[in-house]
């Protein structure tokens, strides 16, 4: 193998393996989770890297190899778990590896993950929800949420609730699926055990990155045709409510990234230990600011208040994500130093 016939990716790979586990977990937690799987299905698939290969990826990275660092060039499973870990946390690379664990056998549905939201939309128009669901399930969280919001309301909710309740597939049925998909493809579009596919968490995480609308349109869907699962799939989302679950800290990050006007809308007729919450983490003349501004709105449409509470939460969302905040949910254990 040489540095030729490496795709930018392995090189990357290849350069996280020769920098060592704490610098390289250090790297990866800057980028977002699809980066941090993509990466770390290359660094578990490379086993074994020759030393001239490993030297020729470093000089193009213009980073000179220090004399007798002994940098491994070893990658594999168990290194991309221990960097995972290190970048995202044990909870969070539990479920990346989860996910990685199908995609290094190969993805079924390799050909949907980057076709237009709207061409699989009517790709898969047509064909029964279990199929829908299988095939949501396997693709990316952002890309089958613009997929499901593509999809007519009543079929989102059944759909979403095939997926919550889905567990394992079979691959020889997965495959057929996938076979009969992509030869359909081929005239709407210009990857032996059980595999893991769908799952409550799975759903939760196409939903959270959904519109409002959508989002909405799905739930109360999925609670008119099974309540406790609804209360579970809520009871996994974040919503603005729960701001009072994070740390201080966390709360002032956030509100570097919400403009004070959709803040002012947000916080219209939310309960005093959220408002209080949020104004004890602002400066004494910003607080004082903010409750002005709420109190100048006078009556705000409700609609309007609800899409700049998504908008709050879509931030602090994308802060969880990129791993700069810990969302602590209810009865979840506490951290300890």
């Amino acid at each position: 193998m040489t540095t030729q016939v490496l795709t930018g990716r392995q090189k990357a790979a290849l350069m996280l393996i020769q920098l060592g586990k704490e610098q390289a977990a250090r790297v990866m937690a800057q980028f977002d989770d699809t980066e941090i799987e993509e990466l770390t299905a290359e660094i578990a698939r490379l086993e074994r890297v020759d030393s001239a290969v490993a030297d020729g990826v470093l000089e193009e990275f213009h980073a000179a190899s220090h004399a007798g660092t002994g940098a491994s060039s070893r990658g594999g499973l168990g290194l991309a778990q221990q960097l995972l870990e290190a970048s995202v946390g044990r909870e969070r690379a539990a479920g990346m590896l989860e996910r990685l664990a199908t995609s290094l056998q190969g993805q079924p549905f390799e050909f949907l993950q980057y076709a237009d939201a709207r061409q699989v939309v009517s790709l898969l128009s047509g064909e029964h929800p279990q199929t829908v669901a299988l095939v949501l399930a396997h693709l990316r969280a952002e890309h089958a949420s613009a997929i499901m919001a593509g999809l007519p309301g009543a079929v989102q909710a059944d759909v979403a609730h095939r997926i919550a309740l889905m567990e394992r597939a079979s691959p020889d049925v997965v495959q057929l699926v996938a076979e009969s998909l992509q030869r359909k493809a081929s005239a709407v579009l210009t990857p032996q055990e059980l595999s893991a596919v769908g799952g409550v968490q799975p759903l939760v995480e196409i939903i959270n990155r959904a519109d409002p609308t959508t989002e909405k349109a799905i739930l109360e869907g999925l609670e008119s045709r099974d309540q406790a699962l609804a209360e579970e799939v809520r009871s996994r989302m974040f919503v603005f409510g729960d701001i009072v679950l994070l740390e201080d800290r966390a709360i002032q990050l956030v509100m570097r990234g919400v403009e004070m006007s959709s803040l002012a809308t947000a916080l219209k007729g939310v309960a005093d230990e959220v408002r209080d919450k949020i104004l004890r983490n602002l400066s004494e003349r910003a607080a004082e600011n903010l409750a002005e501004e709420i109190e100048l709105l006078g009556p705000v449409r409700l609609s309007m208040v609800e899409e700049a509470r998504a908008a709050v939460v879509q931030v602090i969302r994308r802060l969880e994500e990129s791993g700069q905040i810990v969302i602590r949910r209810e009865g979840e254990d506490e951290y300890v130093a």
